[in-house]
């Protein structure tokens, strides 16, 4: 690796505004964000609905970012920060693999530079000063019994889901029903990925919305005295984490909220700070473009963000087998069929990104299980589903030499641009927005909203907040509401089962199924380990 005061250096960042972590990262300074002269170009990677394998779409940005700078080209790649929750989960590391790291990937993946402390800090700060003013009667009218916000931890633990805190009596706090989030589905964490500086991210924070008094108002955390304190915590959380990858491109990794829940995308300020200095910036969007893809578009362009010329849509084979119908014990027997039964996933995620009026390019995630016929079949049939071209990247194996052919389909998709569209006006109604994601997106007939989520969503319209952006909280495993049903599901009826507010992020959030916000560690829990030297291993 090369020191990050290097890295800084081949962007052309002012020393002055480089924060070091040590000796391979650091935080830039907001300052050294530029609001004139040239700008790069902004491509987002989304890819197809996620199996068990993992598609590679943090691989294949690093890849791509390697393969531009193979060409000579001035290039940032933008990410999320990985969450502890999955790393001792089922994911385990978030930095790329094979030869596209994100490093240092061990300093990345565990507790890098502290930024998810520090939105763990502030939400449980703001929970207990919540807490302190309902118990004390600070606010009129608001009581423990009416608090909402809930509390947050960076591990996976089912058993925090559902709780009872306090223990009641003359010296404690009431006893209440309440529960845990993960840190990533932490509004605090979605409105630092959002927020376009301090002023804004105060703003923010105010909005926050802990509880309703007695007569059904909402009571913020400005309203609770905890806007100040908690900023204190986050300040230098606001700034972008630089990074590099395996071959020295830089790499801002700022932020990290779930794609299933939030926006999953990074932040603002990260593409923002890129596009200054690069000549393209590669930004990841969670999930598949049902999730991440339609967010970053709708919530995070929306919020003054950069307007992307491009997307890549990360696909393999062995993934579109196994939306064939096959299972994971056999994807590595070739099986054109398969591939052929599994093509509408892909067709339609192309689908979805060519109704937001961008050039869209499949990178063909290549491994050396893939025959040519099947890797041909599926190059063929992404053309024919109005890809502006597909390409055959062998990143994980071969680095930036493996991503040439990626780089410079890139390249003429960006030469040749869009002009961005959007499936909802912003004063469209909350029924009028859900409805045209689940046809667009979710391929879904029409939408059934449950007695409850109507119910809530009588009330905010009622509190003003009905025409904010739609933030789906749906599973990832499938284009529908439902994970069983994979390739693309049609001519069925998308049904919400609640809907929630993140008014300080700025979107409401409808649910459907059972999306969890505190997920639970699987049977076998990934370890990692430490050797003599202090190396993790295992990530």
């Amino acid at each position: 690796m090369r020191p990050v005061s290097e890295i800084a250096g081949i962007m052309g960042i002012d020393p002055a505004l480089v924060i070091p972590y040590g000796r391979y990262k650091a935080k830039i300074s907001l300052e050294a964000i530029k609001t004139a002269g040239p700008r790069g170009d902004l491509v987002v990677v989304t890819g197809i609905t996620p199996t068990p394998l993992g598609e590679g779409k943090t691989t294949m940005t690093v890849g791509l970012a390697q393969g531009l700078g193979k060409l000579g080209k001035r290039v940032v790649a933008c990410l999320r920060e990985p969450s502890l929750g999955p790393i001792f989960g089922i994911k385990g590391g978030g930095t790329g693999g094979g030869a596209c790291l994100v490093e240092p990937q061990d300093e990345v993946n565990v507790h890098f530079t502290g930024d998810a402390h520090a939105v763990a800090s502030a939400h449980n700060l703001l929970a207990a000063l919540t807490d302190n003013a309902a118990q004390r009667g600070q606010v009129p009218g608001f009581g423990p019994s009416m608090a909402t916000w809930r509390r947050v931890t960076d591990v996976e633990d089912r058993a925090l889901r559902d709780i009872v805190t306090g223990m009641g009596g003359l010296g404690n706090a009431p006893i209440r029903q309440t529960g845990f989030d993960i840190v990533t589905a932490s509004e605090i964490m979605a409105i630092l990925a959002l927020s376009l500086g301090l002023d804004d991210l105060r703003s923010r924070l105010g909005r926050i919305v802990v509880g309703f008094n007695k007569d059904g108002k909402p009571v913020t955390a400005q309203d609770v005295g905890a806007v100040g304190s908690m900023l204190s915590l986050l300040r230098y959380a606001l700034q972008p984490n630089l990074v590099q990858t395996t071959e020295g491109q830089p790499v801002l990794v700022h932020t990290g909220p779930f794609g299933n829940i939030a926006h999953g995308c990074s932040s603002i300020l990260a593409d923002r700070l890129a596009v200054g200095y690069s000549d393209y910036v590669l930004t990841e969007a969670g999930f598949g473009s049902d999730l991440g893809f339609e967010k970053f578009m709708h919530i995070k362009a929306r919020a003054g963000g950069v307007q992307p010329r491009a997307a890549v849509l990360v696909a393999s084979v062995r993934a579109l087998k196994y939306h064939g119908g096959v299972s994971l014990a056999s994807l590595d027997i070739p099986d054109e069929d398969a591939v052929q039964r599994g093509m509408p996933n892909l067709e339609h995620h192309i689908g979805i990104v060519r109704s937001f009026g961008l050039p869209v390019v499949v990178a063909v995630n290549a491994f050396s299980s893939d025959a040519e016929g099947e890797l041909d079949l599926v190059r063929r049939s992404a053309l024919d589903a109005g890809a502006f071209s597909a390409a055959k990247t062998t990143a994980f194996s071969d680095g930036g030499e493996g991503s040439i052919e990626l780089a410079e389909a890139v390249l003429a998709a960006v030469s040749q641009g869009g002009r961005v569209s959007y499936l909802y006006a912003e004063n469209d109604s909350m029924e009028e927005k859900m409805l045209a994601i689940a046809r667009t997106v979710y391929n879904a007939r029409d939408v059934r909203w449950e007695p409850a989520a109507r119910r809530r969503l009588a009330q905010y319209e009622e509190l003003g907040w009905g025409s904010l952006p739609v933030c789906m909280a749906k599973t990832p495993l499938s284009i529908s509401h439902q994970s069983s049903l994979k390739g693309r599901p049609s001519d069925y009826i998308f049904e919400v089962s609640d809907l929630r507010a993140s008014i300080g992020a700025g979107f409401l959030y409808p649910i459907a199924g059972n999306i969890v916000t505190m997920p639970g560690l699987p049977s076998s829990p990934r370890s990692l380990d430490v050797d003599s030297e202090g190396n993790i291993l295992g990530l």
